[in-house]
C-alpha cells in the first residue's frame, strides 16, 4: 500500500517540477537569445521483479516505482534571427555566446540586445559590459559597426577592438542563471573553456537579434500534458488513501 503512496506522491512531483519549468519558459518566450529548459527525471533505487507462480519463482526483470528529478537541462538550439532597427543589437550566427562582465562574475548569453552606458562602453543592461579581446568595448555611440568577423569599427574607420565570442568544453558545466545568463565552472573550480575571436563557421550580424528558441503551441502542449498527468497522479493518490481509510475501518471492523 505504501508503494503506491511514494509513487504517486513523486509522480506529481516530477510533474510539479515539469509545470514550473514549460511555465518558465513561456514567460521567457520573448526575452531574446532565452534557451528553453527540459526537465530529465530518473529512477531511484532499482528494484528486482520477480514472478510467484505454485511455489516457483523467476526473475522477470527489474524496475523502480520511484523517479525523482535527475537534472534542468537547458535545450541550446538557435533561436530564430529576425532583423533589428537597432545598431546594439548583434545576433551570433552560428556556436557561442557573448562575454559579459558582471560585477561578481563572468557572464555568457545568446541575448545580444545591447545599448551603450553613459560612458560608451558597450553593455547587456543591468548586467555589465560586453568584453572583447581588449576588455570592455567601447563603441562610444550608435556610430559603430560590428564586421561579421566580430571586428569593431568606429566612425572614423578605426579598428578598435574584436567580440569575444566563449565555446565551453562542456556544455554540461553551464550553470543556468537568471534572464538567459550562463556562468561557466570547468572541473576542479577553475573556470575554463574555448575563448575565440570569432569560432570558424561563426559570424555576427548587426541590426539583427536571436529569438528565444521557445515553440508557444509545443510548450503549450507540453503543459496540457503535465497537467494531465498531475491529474492523474492525485487522483490516485487520492484513491489509495480512500482504501487506506476503508481497510483502517471497515475491514478492522470485521
Amino acid at each position: 500500500m505504501y508503494n503506491g503512496f511514494y509513487t504517486a506522491a513523486s509522480g506529481m512531483l516530477m510533474q510539479q517540477r515539469t509545470l514550473n519549468a514549460i511555465a518558465n519558459n513561456l514567460v521567457n518566450q520573448d526575452t531574446p537569445g532565452y534557451k528553453a529548459e527540459r526537465v530529465i527525471s530518473t529512477t531511484f533505487e532499482q528494484e528486482m521483479l520477480t514472478r510467484l507462480e505454485k511455489g516457483n519463482t523467476a526473475r522477470i526483470g527489474a524496475g523502480s516505482p520511484i523517479r525523482i528529478l535527475s537534472e534542468v537541462a537547458s535545450d541550446y538550439e538557435a533561436g530564430i534571427i529576425v532583423e533589428s532597427d537597432s545598431p546594439f543589437d548583434i545576433a551570433i550566427s552560428g556556436e557561442g555566446f557573448f562575454c559579459i562582465q558582471g560585477q561578481d562574475n563572468i557572464y555568457y548569453t545568446r541575448n545580444g540586445s545591447f545599448s551603450a552606458d553613459e560612458e560608451g562602453y558597450l553593455v547587456l543592461e543591468g548586467i555589465g559590459r560586453v568584453l572583447g579581446q581588449n576588455g570592455p568595448i567601447y563603441v562610444g555611440g550608435s556610430e559603430f559597426t560590428i564586421s561579421p568577423d566580430g571586428t569593431v569599427t568606429l566612425p572614423n574607420q578605426f579598428a578598435t577592438d574584436s567580440m569575444l565570442i566563449f565555446i565551453p568544453e562542456q556544455y554540461i558545466l553551464l550553470q543556468k542563471e537568471a534572464n538567459g545568463l550562463y556562468t561557466y565552472t570547468a572541473e576542479g573550480g577553475v573556470p575554463g573553456g574555448a575563448y575565440f575571436p570569432l569560432p570558424e563557421g561563426t559570424m555576427l550580424l548587426q541590426y539583427a537579434v536571436e529569438k528565444s528558441n521557445v515553440e508557444f503551441n509545443r510548450e503549450l502542449s507540453l503543459l496540457m500534458e503535465a497537467q494531465r498527468n498531475f491529474q492523474a497522479c492525485s487522483q490516485i493518490l487520492k484513491g489509495l488513501d480512500q482504501i487506506n481509510q476503508k481497510a483502517a475501518t471497515q475491514i478492522a471492523s470485521l
